[in-house]
């Protein structure tokens, strides 16, 4: 696909903070098929960029983060087209969970269908005054299918993915932090700068820690107590006996800056 063309569009402004931005404003950065493979590869990539420490993303425009399924690619669709199309759906939200890296939403505008199951997806989720998220599938005959039942549940609790599932209802700023569905709420405009600001916050510490604790986080989620713990404990050795340990332990010693080996 040509840079024109592109649908996605990554950065890197430092510090090993990589930036992903969903590029088709003039559609709400509704994700066509073109757009789910596009991000699901450079999701890829960075999940095997050990120089990557964060993973930021956002969306071009002002109006929307997402406004989920292009509806209007859909409309032209077999039922043969819709089950093909699936896959790619399937795989670009699975390479976004796979992200070994922390993964910080910067929503403003609507986060709709699909593009609400992308923030789900992330490990934190930063909106603004302006975004507005929903899970409307079951509005147009659908069943939320980039994760959203099982995304919502974990995260609102059995009762409230219920209200957005069910309902298909939109839910403004201040029920999303209600929800738990947004962790950090700025002033319109701000979703981009806050995110990196805390992405930078992340990034400063030790990868390997990092990296460690989201999986005992992601994997400890609806196991039991014991197993959780024997996945912290997992999680714990690894950082244990790394460089960034010794190097950790050395730099607070000395009364310095760490410099992560990262290994």
């Amino acid at each position: 696909m040509s840079p024109a063309m592109s649908t996605v569009s990554t950065s890197r402004p430092g510090d090993g903070i990589a930036r992903i931005t969903l590029s088709r404003p003039e559609a709400m950065n509704a994700i066509s098929s073109a757009m789910a493979a596009e991000l699901a590869r450079t999701c890829a990539e960075l999940a095997a960029a050990p120089e990557i420490r964060v993973v930021v993303l956002g969306a071009a425009g002002e109006r929307a983060f997402s406004a989920g399924a292009d509806l209007k690619e859909r409309a032209g669709m077999t039922d043969a087209d819709i089950m093909r199309q699936r896959h790619a759906i399937r795989g670009v939200f699975g390479a976004l969970l796979a992200l070994p890296q922390p993964v910080i939403a910067a929503v403003h505008g609507f986060a709709l269908g699909g593009g609400c199951e992308l923030a789900l997806s992330c490990d934190l989720v930063v909106a603004d005054e302006t975004a507005t998220f929903g899970l409307p599938e079951v509005t147009v005959g659908l069943v939320p299918g980039g994760g959203g039942t099982q995304l919502a549940l974990r995260r609102l609790g059995p009762g409230r993915a219920a209200d957005m599932v069910l309902t298909g209802r939109k839910v403004g700023i201040d029920e999303a932090m209600r929800f738990g569905l947004v962790d950090r709420r700025v002033p319109a405009g701000q979703d981009g700068p806050a995110a990196l600001d805390l992405a930078g916050q992340i990034a400063a510490n030790s990868p390997v820690a990092v990296r460690a604790a989201k999986r005992a986080i992601r994997h400890g989620w609806g196991v039991s107590l014991e197993a959780g713990l024997d996945i912290e404990d997992a999680a714990w050795r690894t950082a244990a006996l790394s460089a960034d340990r010794r190097e950790g332990i050395a730099a607070f010693v000395e009364k310095r800056k760490p410099a992560w080996p990262g290994q």
